[in-house]
């Protein structure tokens, strides 16, 4: 699958796969300067990139496992959604989950990108819905084993 991306900045980089059989693309963060992340604060950091993602498509930002695990960087929103009508720059909402300040500086990877297919759905509003063994059971209600 081809994706066209418009570099917003002369310093940013296209997003890139770690290896030949990565799901995510990783996305770089475009600053000049190094930014601090502070406990529990969004910062939005920008790519520096807009893309054209194939209609039938979007973009999932996900967390870095290793910027989640060893800083407690990770997107705000959990999965950033990057839909294909979308033109404008591509930024990640990263949020300090840790107790400790954490530094992030240019050209660091921030967070990784997966394309995948989605589906729309027509809804339809319906006065009674079909049963199931669940039924009604909320969070938790199939057990924990």
């Amino acid at each position: 699958m081809q994706v066209n991306v418009k570099k917003l900045n002369k310093n940013a980089k296209l997003p890139a796969y770690g290896s030949s059989y990565a799901a995510g693309a990783d996305l770089f963060a475009c600053i000049e300067n190094e930014v601090t992340v502070a406990p529990h604060e969004t910062v939005m950091i920008p790519t520096g990139l807009a893309m054209e993602l194939p209609v039938g498509y979007a973009g999932f930002i996900y967390a870095r496992s290793g910027l989640a695990s060893k800083k407690g960087l990770a997107p705000a929103n959990k999965v950033g959604v990057v839909d294909c009508d979308y033109r404008g720059e591509v930024k990640v909402a990263l949020h300090n989950h840790g107790c400790v300040a954490q530094t992030i500086s240019p050209g660091e990877r921030v967070a990784q990108l997966v394309i995948a297919p989605y589906i729309t759905a027509a809804f339809t509003e319906a006065e009674e819905l079909s049963s199931t063994q669940r039924g009604e059971g909320g969070f938790g209600s199939t057990g924990t084993k």
